[in-house]
């Protein structure tokens, strides 16, 4: 029960003191009355009446009840009749998370079994937010899909799936998956966000999905769905016309599905994140996007965010920044050459935020310095495993100046030169950039 005093006087000062001057001689006669009225006093003894919590108002327990943990809400549901009115209360299950975690292979604490039994029973139809967490055993993902089975009364607003270890879903039968998730398709005639990441979700579901909330879906993610086909999202892209936040695997991209995105009856999208992937090099081929379904795509949504995750090797980034793009966002997680840096510097214009985690040992001054050049919107830098000379670094902040809001640098990448040593750098990049900034550090223990 200490949990919800912490909370209770946590909302408390939450709300803040709303007492001013004008009032202060009030409030301490009233101080004055309320000392009389719990102190009882004659020779001998002093009586304290202690306060009667069971008669805090609802909307105060109710609030202090969605900060506890599942586990702690139900233990304090048991002290009163009151708190256990609040426990049933329907705002207090519209958004839930199920964590799903056996007990053998994960640390993570889970949603248990009898309480799950309880939300279904009493609390499905008030159900609007969900979640699941499972970790990386087949038994949590099966026993998130029987939940989603039994969701019939339900009508949901958002769904996420996630597994927070290795993608469990995807070593359930797809038969099992798709019958459970259509349960919420059909049921949920108002979805409006969709997180199905690492699942073996495909084309006859999106159908349904479609069918069903095809005027509410405001967000999808699916990357790593492989059963997804390019004709498949094209069908969401078409019928869905108030989406705006997709994220999905480059190879699902396509002209026609950019075009789709483009056309007058679809709302201007917001964010569009894909994700470039290889898990084996030469294995996979990858398309080539043409330059006019990109200027069509941002003539359409011109402060949309596209951001990129590129996990490729050398040899793979053939078809890519052979033209201009209009990336916002890009993160390279494998080592990436000097020549496609080069490229980048030449073909997004757009660009606000680079990550490089490796590159080799050949220094990257011209294509720092290129980048600074072209990309007049670049704020956020990360670079790990690289090298730039120090003089090369400076001219980099120089030109790029204040609007470097993030520079996140190793001290490994910064090679000392005939201008610069490392002690110098930090004090001529703070200048340039009128903040102190010191290159990030590799823990030593």
């Amino acid at each position: 029960m200490c949990r919800f005093w912490y909370y209770y006087y946590f909302y408390r000062m939450k709300r803040g003191r709303k007492t001013t001057e004008a009032n202060s001689s009030s409030s301490e006669e009233t101080t004055e009355k309320e000392s009389k009225r719990h102190k009882v006093t004659d020779k001998k003894t002093i009586v304290v009446q202690s306060p009667d919590w069971a008669n805090l108002l609802q909307d105060i327990i109710l609030q202090v009840f969605q900060y506890l943990p599942l586990l702690d809400r139900a233990h304090a549901s048991q002290v009163c009749r009151s708190w256990n009115q609040v426990f049933h209360m329907p705002d207090l299950w519209r958004c839930f998370e199920f964590e799903l975690n056996q007990p053998a292979t994960s640390y993570l604490r889970a949603t248990h079994p009898e309480l799950i039994k309880q939300i279904i029973k009493r609390h499905s139809n008030h159900l609007q937010y969900v979640s699941f967490k499972v970790d990386s055993s087949k038994e949590s993902a099966e026993a998130a899909c029987d939940i989603l089975s039994q969701l019939v009364n339900c009508s949901l607003k958002t769904l996420g799936l996630i597994s927070t270890a290795r993608p469990s879903f995807m070593d359930l039968p797809k038969s099992h998956f798709i019958s459970a998730l259509t349960v919420v398709f059909v049921n949920s005639k108002s979805l409006s966000s969709l997180k199905i990441d690492d699942t073996p979700v495909d084309d006859p579901s999106l159908k349904v999905l479609v069918a069903n909330n095809s005027d509410t879906l405001k967000l999808l993610k699916m990357s790593s769905c492989p059963h997804v086909s390019p004709a498949g999202i094209l069908c969401v892209a078409d019928q869905c016309h108030g989406l705006r936040e997709l994220a999905l695997n480059y190879h699902l991209l396509s002209d026609e599905l950019l075009l789709a995105l483009s056309s007058e009856k679809h709302v201007r999208l917001e964010h569009l994140r894909i994700d470039v992937v290889s898990e084996n090099p030469g294995q996979t081929q990858f398309h080539t996007i043409q330059k006019s379904s990109w200027d069509a795509f941002i003539k359409h949504s011109p402060k949309v965010n596209l951001v990129m995750y590129f996990f490729l090797y050398e040899e793979e980034f053939d078809p890519f920044f052979r033209y201009e793009i209009p990336v916002t966002h890009l993160y390279f997680g494998r080592s990436v050459s000097k020549d496609v840096l080069g490229r980048v510097g030449m073909t997004c214009p757009r660009l606000v935020e680079l990550v490089v985690c490796a590159n080799g040992l050949r220094p990257l001054d011209e294509e720092l310095i290129r980048i600074a050049e072209r990309c007049k919107y670049l704020s956020a830098v990360g670079l790990g495993e690289c090298e730039v000379s120090c003089s090369a670094f400076v001219e980099f902040v120089k030109m790029c100046g204040g609007r470097l809001s993030q520079l996140s640098i190793m001290e490994e990448v910064l090679i000392p030169d005939q201008k610069y040593s490392l002690e110098q750098i930090h004090w001529e990049v703070s200048k340039h950039l009128g903040r102190v900034w010191f290159p990030d550090m590799m823990p030593t223990w």
